[in-house]
This record gives structure tokens, C-alpha cells and sequence, in this order.
């Protein structure tokens, strides 16, 4: 796995898959490394080139310093693209990796194909939510948060169902370093992308999960709505709906991205 310099950060990085084939990019959610797309890998990279990464604050990559912004984490992306000289991608984001794909979909629409945006949000009216995280985590460390994280992730039927990934997502999440996902978190307290959402000409599929209480349908249905042409399905899931439903993900994600 190479890893890419992004103005001083070193970005953990992985490419796989079809040499030949349309390349697929996959962003992931906060807390979480590109290790929480392996539900879908064997799949997509039988049909895409696909590159995943670990955001700055996360997995393998660098920690720099708070505070971080959606262009920042944007810009990452196009020194990606760049370090591997790859023009043009196809996006799919989940929860955060989808608020970065509305920015890079509106400020670099030359780099994108299609776009997914799963289990989002381009607006957090009231920033409490994530001011009482970041309280809590610079108390008490991410483990403070894990279990109310981990239930708002997958559904309580899910959790009980698959202990074994269940118990992966949380060491996942706790393996977080702390200073990286209180600058995400900050970034998060401040979201407002709704202004930009109809300067998005890409293709776009907006997913929402039936049970996800952190970005519900509602969320997504304002995304849909305000970019042009976008369309949206919903998953029976909670939040990381890539892992609690993976053969309805990997299918509505294919079939987007295939689709003439």
C-alpha cells in the first residue's frame, strides 16, 4: 500500500482490482479505515480499479493537527488522484467519505464520473450532538463513545445476529486516534454544504439507511432533492449500511455505476 504525500500528511492508500477498468474510489465513514470496505471488495474489484484510503486522523495515515475542513479533506483526495496520475473516478462515500464527496463533486467536477452518497448528510443544523462527543472523547478517550457509536452504526437485531463483525467495527472505531477524530468531529460541528449541492452535475445515487437515526432518510431525501437529476434508494440498515446489508449495497452500487 503506497503512501501519498497530501501538503506534508502522509495518506495510507490502497489500489486494487481491474488494471483495465473503470476506477472506483471509496471514502469511508468517521472512526472507521478503508478495512471497512472489505464486504464489497470482492465484488467491485472484479468490475472497477478500486482505491481506498485511510482519511488524515485515521487507520495508517498521518495525524496532523486539528483543525480540519471538507476542502481539506477534498484537497487529500485530488493529491491522491494526482500521486497516481489518475484522471477520473468514479466516488462512492459513506457518512463522511460522502459529505467529501459532495465537496469534491461541486468543486472538482472535472475529476468524477458518477457519484454515491450513502448514509449522509450535507447539514447539521444544531451542533450539539458533536460538541458533547468531543467533550466526551477528550475526557474519557473514544472508548467514552464506542457503545452508543456501535448502536447507532447497526441495528440492534444485526449486533445480535453477527457478534463477530460487530466486535471488528468497535476495535475498529477504538483504534481511532483520538486527536484525528476529534478533528473530524470538529470539522462535523460546523457542516453546511447545502449551497453547493446544485452546483453538482455528476451522476449521483443518494443511499439512506431505513434505520440510521444519525443520517436519516430525511438527510438524504434533502440531498436528493437539491442536486440535479440525483436519484436515491433506500437499505434496510442503520448507518454503516455497507456492513449490515452488503449484498444490497454492492448491488445498488454496481448497478449505478454499470448502468448506461
Amino acid at each position: 500500500m503506497p503512501m501519498i504525500d497530501a501538503d506534508g500528511c502522509l495518506i495510507n492508500v490502497s489500489v486494487e482490482g481491474r488494471d483495465g477498468g473503470p476506477t472506483l474510489m471509496l471514502s469511508n465513514s468517521l472512526g472507521c479505515t478503508l478495512q471497512m470496505w472489505e464486504p464489497q471488495m470482492k465484488a467491485l474489484t472484479q468490475v472497477f480499479r478500486v482505491i481506498r484510503y485511510d482519511r488524515r486522523g485515521h487507520g495508517k495515515s498521518n495525524v496532523p493537527p486539528g483543525p480540519y475542513t471538507m476542502e481539506r479533506f477534498g484537497r487529500d483526495v485530488l493529491a491522491i488522484l494526482d500521486d497516481l496520475n489518475i484522471e477520473k473516478v468514479h466516488w462512492c462515500g459513506l457518512s463522511m467519505g460522502g459529505m467529501v464527496g459532495q465537496w469534491l463533486g461541486a468543486n472538482a467536477p472535472e475529476r468524477f464520473g458518477k457519484l454515491i452518497l450513502a448514509n449522509t448528510s450535507c447539514y447539521y443544523a444544531e451542533p450539539t450532538k458533536w460538541l458533547e462527543r468531543i467533550d466526551a472523547v477528550k475526557k474519557g478517550g473514544i472508548a467514552a463513545v464506542a457503545d452508543a457509536v456501535i448502536a447507532g452504526w447497526l441495528t440492534q437485531d444485526f449486533r445480535e445476529r453477527e457478534p463477530d463483525i460487530t466486535a471488528r467495527m468497535k476495535t475498529m472505531l477504538l483504534a481511532t486516534p483520538v486527536e484525528g477524530y476529534l478533528a473530524c468531529c470538529e470539522a462535523l460541528s460546523t457542516l453546511d454544504q447545502r449551497a453547493m449541492l446544485p452546483d453538482i452535475k455528476s451522476p449521483t445515487l443518494v443511499i439512506a439507511g431505513r434505520h440510521d437515526m444519525a443520517t436519516p432518510i430525511s438527510a438524504g431525501e434533502l440531498i436528493r432533492s437539491n442536486i440535479p437529476g440525483a436519484s436515491m434508494t433506500i437499505i434496510d440498515a442503520a448507518h454503516i449500511s455497507n456492513v449490515e446489508q452488503p449484498h444490497a449495497f454492492t448491488d445498488a452500487v454496481v448497478g449505478f455505476l454499470t448502468q448506461r
